[in-house]
Order: C-alpha cells, then sequence, then structure tokens
C-alpha cells in the first residue's frame, strides 16, 4: 500500500525505531526528504512564493499531523517552511513519519 494511503499508528515507549535498512527502502518512496546526520529525524525544506502561502501549507501540514496524531517540528521562515519528523516513543523513526512525510508531500502534488 502507497505510504501516503496508510494510517498512522500508536506506538507504546520501548517500541524499536526503525533499523537502517528499512530507513532506506523508505526513504526512496518520499522523494525531497532527507535523514537528519543523526539519523534519528526526517526533514524537508518547502519553498513558497509568498508567505501566506507558506502559511496556509503549515496549516494544512498542521491538519495532517492533528488527523494522524503525529506531530511534526515545523519552522515558518518568510518563504520557506522546514518540516521534520522522528517519533520520540521510540527514540527514533518509525513507519509514522515515513506516512505523515508521504502525506505533506501529497499537498503539493
Amino acid at each position: 500500500m502507497n505510504l501516503k494511503d496508510r494510517k498512522c499508528k500508536a506506538l507504546k515507549a520501548g517500541t524499536p525505531a526503525l533499523a537502517r535498512p528499512e530507513i532506506e527502502g523508505l526513504l526512496a518512496q518520499v522523494p525531497g526528504w532527507e535523514l537528519s546526520a543523526d539519523g534519528l529525524s526526517l526533514t524537508r525544506q518547502f519553498s513558497f512564493d509568498s508567505y501566506g502561502r507558506g502559511l496556509l501549507f503549515v496549516n494544512s501540514v498542521g491538519w495532517i499531523a492533528q488527523n494522524e496524531q503525529h506531530h511534526p517540528d515545523i519552522a515558518l521562515l518568510f518563504k520557506k517552511v522546514g518540516v521534520g519528523f522522528s517519533t520520540h516513543s521510540v527514540g527514533g523513526l518509525s513507519d509514522n513519519d515515513f506516512i505523515c512525510a508521504a502525506k505533506v508531500s501529497a499537498l503539493l502534488d
């Protein structure tokens, strides 16, 4: 099933984070997203032609986050938006991060 068509699942503390091979396979399914240097988060920078469009995007990302109950770090700068996903309860990355990244990317498709 396509990542953007999946739903996030609640993960209990102690659930293991994804292993590097799993991360690499999922990363290939979310073009434009990058793995942080420490391998614990998934990030992407988006550029817009106005502050208003960036703000609209931030609100749309917020809607996805609430709907999936998986909340990213978001930075709104004049015409740029940074989005970062990680799963705090597992201390790294989970399927939820990639599911949400795919849904966020789909906003611009």
